[in-house]
């Protein structure tokens, strides 16, 4: 995740793969992608989520000769990202403290479970664990259920983004120092640090905001309610929102009900409102009120499929689906980075690479091997 942001900002991102196997995530499934005729391969669709705008090579860093290849390729570049557990890759001479006495300027980023230090560093730290471990999933779930994993790999995908936030403010920062910094990132303490209001909840009041499925603990009317083909979502958050809800509801009095006229009181009320609203909304459909809603500056939407996102004209309008050709598959499709910067804007220049696609031109381009010492590389297993 983090590189594909870099790489999407322009950076020229050099995926390291262990030769035959890959990268993990290329094996990640069901679901397969499929190519241009529809014929399923051995490809995690997975893999395609958060791999272009990358080269891959292959590399066995447990070899002598591959682990001085990689202390010579992080002599020419600028970052380096790695996501083992804290003292692998030290194992192979290839320590942030090793490879910064070298190449003073490198910034050196280690995504791990727990970070480099503490009681956890040495365990192994997937997202679902984390999810458990973070306090996460007892926010998550119907009330009254059980702790419930939300369901796309959060704790991956925050400890991804900290990590592109953490190496462009050490970018930053050598800009100005000259110098380069490690960066140290965790995914247990970037889902702790995504509770928000679940953390300060306890920490500053003392209240556990347990789960409460499609209700916001602190919030009403937000949530699914249903109309005559259909629910939808309704979210008001203060309480000039919700007059604005309750006129175009119909009842504008409801304004003025001191069971409703700010937001304690509704929470207090959440069933008592929540049966009201639901009346309220019998007669028209789920276009309908979206359409009615919005148009008295209400937030409402729909519940949408992922499938339904292709015909989304916000989706469209903005060019939220990257489309590039890829040279097995045919076409791929992955969600367009959020990013809309004026002067320098996300591009979107490779699809993800086949294993070991860059190997020879990537070492010929960055140490200026010959074919003949990368074809003597293969044959001792280094690439």
């Amino acid at each position: 995740m983090a590189t594909q942001i870099l790489g999407d900002l322009g950076a020229d991102v050099v995926k390291v793969e262990r030769p035959l196997e890959g990268d993990d995530s290329r094996r990640t499934g069901p679901p397969w992608a499929r190519d241009a005729e529809g014929a399923e391969g051995d490809l995690a669709t997975y893999f395609l989520a958060v791999n272009r705008n990358k080269r891959s090579i292959t590399l066995d860093y447990t070899t002598a000769e591959g682990a001085e290849i990689l202390r010579r390729m992080a002599m020419e570049a600028d970052v380096l990202i790695e996501n083992f557990r804290p003292g692998t890759l030290a194992k192979y001479g290839l320590s942030h403290e090793s490879l910064r006495a070298a190449n003073p300027r490198l910034i050196y980023c280690a995504v791990s479970g727990f970070g480099q230090t503490g009681p956890y560093a040495d365990r192994s730290g997937y997202d679902y664990l984390v999810q458990a471990m973070s306090g996460v999933m007892t926010v998550n779930g119907p009330a009254g259920g059980e702790a419930t994993r939300i369901g796309i790999p959060v704790a991956d995908i925050c400890a991804g983004h900290y990590a592109a936030i953490g190496v462009l403010a050490a970018l930053n920062h050598r800009a100005t120092t000259g110098e380069g910094q490690f960066v140290d990132i965790s995914l247990y303490e970037a889902q702790i640090a995504i509770l928000l209001n679940a953390f300060s909840g306890w920490f500053n009041g003392g209240t556990a905001l347990g789960r409460t499925g499609n209700e916001h603990p602190s919030a009403v009317p937000y949530g699914v309610y249903d109309t005559d083909d259909g629910q939808i979502l309704i979210a008001t958050f203060t309480s000039r929102e919700f007059v604005r809800l309750a006129a175009a509801l119909g009842h504008p009095e409801w304004g003025e009900d001191a069971r409703f006229a700010t937001n304690g009181p509704r929470v207090a009320h959440r069933a008592e409102l929540r049966a009201m609203v639901n009346e309220a909304l019998r007669g028209r459909g789920r276009a309908e009120w979206v359409e009615r809603l919005n148009a008295a500056t209400v937030s409402c939407g729909p519940i949408n499929e992922i499938s339904d996102l292709a015909d989304d004209p916000q989706v469209q309008a903005r060019g939220g689906i990257v489309e590039m050709e890829h040279d097995t598959l045919g076409l791929v499709r992955s969600a367009a980075s959020p990013l809309r910067l004026s002067a320098a804007p996300p591009t979107y220049r490779a699809p993800p690479p086949a294993l070991g696609q860059h190997t020879e031109a990537t070492l010929a381009e960055w140490l200026g091997l010959s074919a003949d010492e990368i074809a003597s590389l293969r044959t001792k297993g280094a690439v």
